[in-house]
């Protein structure tokens, strides 16, 4: 019932996760059949060498015993031993390489410390026997049966399309038998490695999807994985709610360095300063609605004056962020309120010295 509920596709946290336990999709047939094959292509492409050496090699080995001085030949024996090793050499090393570059080609270099952690579970007899006779096991079985029961196949084709010629090899020459051989052994190999390679095509392509089936989750699976990785979205929301909070906490507190607060009258407005030394009046608080009545509130307390404009709220509320400078569009009508404002404060001054005196 627990499968079922898992119809969705992993995420990308479980694949990497998985990978790091070693559950890579890889066909050991594919690598297999990769180095089955560049063997069988290089051994047909240096078995002519290899004739010549062991032909020449038993021909001075004879003339040699015939002779009676076997002593002298030792060097040219390890010469052509020595030149047989390096070939057999290069085309292990060949195959060796073509069988790694078919397991990073299906999954990239996987290093997962986790799958090297001694299990002592694995050596349980119990356990193995359970897995020996488990369903997967049977599906293994089956995996490898298939393909050799294809070569046989194959095999038995070609034996019956060559018999007749099979029958009349004894009426020709031991080296017209022996390159027939070599060609039937040739053309069984090399269709018996594609054979394996379109195989293992088929079982990589299954292994992919039995990993992707082992990796589903259902949706509460990814709920928790979200949870894990981004958060609660309750907690989330509190954090944002505590930031905007402080964050108009602190735009309230620099409505004291204003210098004109404009409004519109009740749904915008923003506080400008402008000291003699700045390039452009700068916007250090702004809102609408209820903030824009807490930043008029502020404006009052700190006796700053407010202008109602509403076609200037609106732009520079539309238009500049706090912190930023008026844009250049904006500079004469603002300059023309910060001038009403200075006259008016200086009048306002000027009324006052008279009437002390």
């Amino acid at each position: 019932m627990a499968d079922q509920n898992k119809t969705e596709q992993a995420s990308p946290r479980k694949r990497q996760k998985a990978r790091e336990r070693g559950q890579v999709a890889r066909s050991r047939d594919l690598i297999s059949s990769l180095a089955v094959l560049t063997c069988v292509l290089l051994l047909a492409a240096e078995v002519p060498g290899f004739v010549g050496q062991w032909r020449g090699l038993l021909h001075q080995t004879l003339t040699a015993a015939a002779a009676g001085d076997l002593e002298n030949q030792a060097p040219l024996v390890a010469a052509i031993a020595t030149r047989v090793c390096g070939a057999v050499s290069w085309v292990v090393g060949l195959s060796w390489m073509a069988a790694m570059l078919g397991a990073v080609a299906q999954g990239g270099v996987a290093f997962a410390p986790t799958a090297l952690q001694p299990n002592f579970s694995r050596m349980n007899p119990a356990s193995r026997m359970e897995q020996l006779f488990s369903l997967p096991s049977v599906g293994r079985l089956v995996k490898s049966l298939v393909p050799g029961a294809a070569m046989v196949y194959l095999t038995a084709v070609l034996l019956l399309r060559e018999w007749p010629n099979l029958l009349h090899l004894s009426w020709l020459s031991i080296h017209a038998v022996a390159a027939s051989l070599s060609r039937h052994l040739f053309e069984v190999a090399w269709k018996s490695a594609l054979l394996l390679l379109g195989w293992s095509a088929v079982d990589f392509t299954l292994e992919r999807h039995k990993l992707s089936t082992e990796l589903r989750m259902s949706r509460q699976d990814m709920r928790d994985e979200y949870k894990e990785t981004e958060g609660h979205p309750a907690v989330k929301a509190r954090i944002r709610r505590l930031r905007r909070q402080v964050r108009r906490r602190n735009m309230l507190d620099e409505v004291k360095r204003a210098s004109v607060v404009i409004t519109n009258p009740n749904e915008f407005a923003v506080a400008l300063e402008y000291r003699p030394l700045m390039p452009a009046p700068r916007v250090v608080a702004k809102g609408r609605n209820l903030l824009a009545q807490q930043i008029k509130e502020k404006a009052r307390w700190q006796g700053i004056p407010l202008v109602e404009n509403p076609p200037l709220a609106h732009a520079l509320y539309r238009a500049v962020e706090i912190g930023q400078s008026i844009p250049p569009k904006l500079y004469a009508v603002v300059a023309a309120v910060l001038a009403a404002i200075y006259r008016a404060q200086t009048r306002a001054g000027g009324s006052a010295e008279r009437a002390g005196g």
